[in-house]
């Protein structure tokens, strides 16, 4: 299967097992890049212009999920990123989406949730 360039997608979860279980997920569908902080999200970003979806977890040492969503905003407004939490947190998701965040998914996540929320929100 040919990847496009848009295809590509950034995971950022600093919990192996999370970054595993979406790779297995997604890496038949897409080109995916895993980093397991918000800075070396950031550093991805920064050297590839050609990812076209960020899915961030939002709590990681260090710099946190909101902190890297806004960073990524403020320098890629068209940018899609979906957030991706481990307890229902109405206040995070309804944070992460007034700072732009195109959605969230819940852990434990299914994988057609997942599917389809990256397939809607790949630009």
């Amino acid at each position: 299967m040919s990847h496009n360039a848009s295809k590509k997608v950034l995971i950022c979860d600093d919990e192996e097992g999370i970054r595993e279980s979406l790779k297995l997920i997604l890496g038949d569908h897409y080109d995916l890049i895993l980093t397991d902080s918000g800075e070396q999200c950031l550093q991805c970003l920064e050297k590839d212009k050609t990812i076209g979806l960020v899915l961030l977890d939002i709590k990681m040492p260090k710099v946190n999920g909101l902190e890297t969503l806004k960073a990524i905003k403020e320098k890629y407004p068209q940018l899609n990123v979906v957030i991706v939490t481990g307890y229902k947190s109405v206040e995070t998701a309804s944070e992460a989406s007034s700072l732009g965040a195109a959605g969230y998914i819940v852990k434990p996540f299914k994988s057609d949730i997942i599917i389809e929320t990256v397939k809607k929100s790949l630009k």
